[in-house]
């Protein structure tokens, strides 16, 4: 069985998410790793909140509660906007447990033993009003290589070079708009430059990789130079070195903990289903592979730091070095990253207002249109606007009157025809034809799927909706309906017209979960066809062993999204339609949107002039 690692991004709990977010990292994941477990792939998909770093303390001064506060009541907003989004996670978990701080400093010590972490002085920008490190990612400027305004203390985006804050021409906190001042501090660094050679090697064999991912990988292999992984904070988790570890101002960068994230949640789920090695067959397995998503500002981070702290763990580096506890842990087979999803050509920006979030989203249309939009309309290769013109288009024209339809009106004449399925007679040319379009695009967008290309995927599904409502257009049922001595044609078209149906759906079933549920019911089947994820509160006592010090005591309980995927029906297969199946009249798939929402949108998202 194919070992498949489903790395989700970590999104932050400093705030609800919105659309933007999970456009880039969590519907197309989804997608992935439900059309992996179809094909009968072993499927861990992992994430959790990411809970640490100056963005909570700024959100926490904000709301003027603690940072713990924050992150617990944002880590159960995110749970429950991901869940209804019928995102699949096995865990979804957060990085202040226990587990997660210990499987930190573990990687922090193996790269420290091996020369990967070092000791250097360097410039840390600080706010003259507060006194408090800013993150590089929270100041901007013009970039003093390519000249970009707008780059980040950490890159540019327009050139894809590595910076350091204080490389920036007029820096700015993007906080309060103030400069910044610059001070000399003592920090760890990861040594990319000795790194370098050997993630070179790994990256220049990532040939199937989405080019402009791999284009911006390769740019970043030409100046690597140290990188600071600790900052002057006090939120976070402890430097596991003596005379660092219980310094209560220095922290582990949350970048270099969030990546880890996707080994300690592996380790977490482990446990949690009582086979504390299972995390083993996705991490220390050579053929597992290893898929990980998000948006395009954290390439770098999955590029370049992650698989060079898991390179430099196990010694593999210019400076050697040993393996430690946890092995010889795989780097990523692919770095799957996703545009800008905008909204009328501004990047989705909570602070800036331009914003539509999850937990209102699902509230109005239900998960699958917003999964919808986002395969098919999506920023899978170049910034998307999302307009709701563009959004009811596509609801009601495609997934409504296509889709919806061509259900509806195939089961009700079967219904209302036979009562069940019909018995078919001989097949003539135009019924072959369609089965065997429907046949071959289990083929054509299951490779679209495994290959990470979803709206190529969707768009062939919606292609074979197209011809089937063709097809039902050309037959006239409703006409043959009407002549007795027609029955048996009749029963053939609507046969024909149900297995094209069920193949649809196969198709459709990692795009959309909750209407193939609905689909697979209307064809008078039972049992569960597309599992969903589910919320439990756990306890945090889960036993570890510290290697530094800090760890959170045992405890405390938070919400995990989990479930039980592998007692689903759903196969990347067709599933024969059985004459004589009992069928009751459909209900109504999708519900068509106002005409009028694409001119105003919704009350909480309205359309505004510009």
């Amino acid at each position: 069985m194919n070992n498949v690692l489903v790395s989700v991004a970590w999104p932050y709990a400093n705030g609800p998410r919105h659309i933007g977010h999970v456009a880039g990292f969590g519907v197309p994941s989804d997608v992935f790793a439900r059309y992996q477990r179809m094909s009968g792939a072993n499927v861990l998909m992992i994430s959790g909140t990411d809970e640490h770093g100056t963005p909570l303390l700024v959100q926490a001064d904000k709301e003027g509660i603690s940072v713990k506060e924050l992150a617990d009541r944002y880590n159960r907003q995110i749970v429950e906007d991901l869940a209804g989004l019928g995102l699949s996670y096995d865990l979804f978990t957060r990085t202040t447990t226990r587990n997660h701080y210990a499987v930190v400093q573990e990687l922090f010590k193996g790269l420290y033993e091996n020369g990967y972490m070092i000791k250097e002085t360097t410039f840390g920008a600080v706010s003259p009003s507060t006194g408090r490190t800013l993150p590089d990612r929270y100041i901007e400027g013009t970039c003093p290589l390519c000249g970009a305004d707008g780059a980040r203390g950490d890159q540019c985006d327009n050139c894809g070079n590595q910076l350091d804050p204080a490389d920036l021409i007029n820096p700015v906190s993007k906080i309060n708009g103030e400069t910044p001042k610059f001070i000399e501090t003592e920090h760890f660094l990861l040594d990319l430059s000795a790194l370098a050679e050997a993630l070179g090697e790994w990256l220049k064999q990532r040939e199937d990789w989405r080019p402009n991912v791999l284009k911006f990988s390769l740019n970043l292999l030409e100046d690597l130079r140290p990188r600071a992984m600790s900052r002057d904070i006090d939120w976070g988790i402890p430097i596991p070195v003596e005379g660092w570890e219980d310094n209560p101002s220095k922290k582990l960068y949350v970048w270099f903990d969030a990546v880890i994230g996707y080994l300690s949640a592996s380790i977490e789920w482990a446990w949690r289903t009582g086979s504390p090695d299972a995390w083993k067959q996705w991490w220390t397995n050579p053929e597992a592979k290893s898929y990980y998503f998000m948006g395009k500002d954290n390439i770098t981070f999955h590029s370049q730091i992650w698989p060079a702290e898991l390179l430099g763990y196990q010694g593999k580096g210019a400076k050697g070095g040993d393996v430690h506890e946890f092995g010889e842990l795989n780097l990523p087979t692919e770095v799957v990253s996703s545009e800008f999803l905008t909204m009328s050509g501004s990047k989705f920006s909570s602070s800036k207002g331009v914003v539509i979030y999850v937990k209102d989203f699902l509230a109005e249309f239900g998960a699958d249109p917003l999964r919808y939009f986002i395969a098919v309309a999506g920023p899978e290769n170049n910034d998307t606007d999302f307009t709701w013109d563009e959004f009811v288009r596509r609801v009601n024209n495609e997934l409504a009157n296509g889709w919806g339809n061509l259900v509806n009106r195939t089961v009700s004449m079967a219904h209302k025809n036979f009562g069940a399925v019909p018995t078919p007679g001989p097949l003539e040319p135009a019924d072959e034809k369609i089965l065997a379009l429907a046949a071959e695009a289990f083929d054509i967008v299951g490779d679209a799927l495994a290959h990470s290309r979803f709206k190529q995927g969707i768009t062939h599904a919606m292609h074979v909706v197209g011809e089937a409502n063709a097809y039902i257009a050309e037959m006239e049922p409703w006409k043959l309906a009407k002549d007795e001595s027609a029955t048996t044609r009749l029963a053939t078209v609507l046969w024909t017209a149900m297995q094209v149906v069920s193949d649809i759906n196969v198709l459709l079933t990692p795009y959309l979960p909750h209407i193939a549920q609905s689909v697979h019911e209307t064809l008078g089947r039972e049992g569960i066809w597309a599992a969903t994820p589910t919320v439990v509160d756990v306890s945090d006592d889960m036993p570890v062993e510290p290697v530094g010090v800090g760890i959170p005591e045992p405890g405390s309980s938070y919400p995990i999204i989990t479930g039980d995927y592998t007692a689903q029906q759903a196969t990347w297969a067709r599933v024969d339609v059985v004459p004589g199946t009992p069928l009751s009249k459909p209900k109504p798939l999708i519900a068509k949107l106002d005409p009028e929402l694409a001119q105003t949108g919704p009350a909480w998202a309205p359309v505004t002039s510009q």
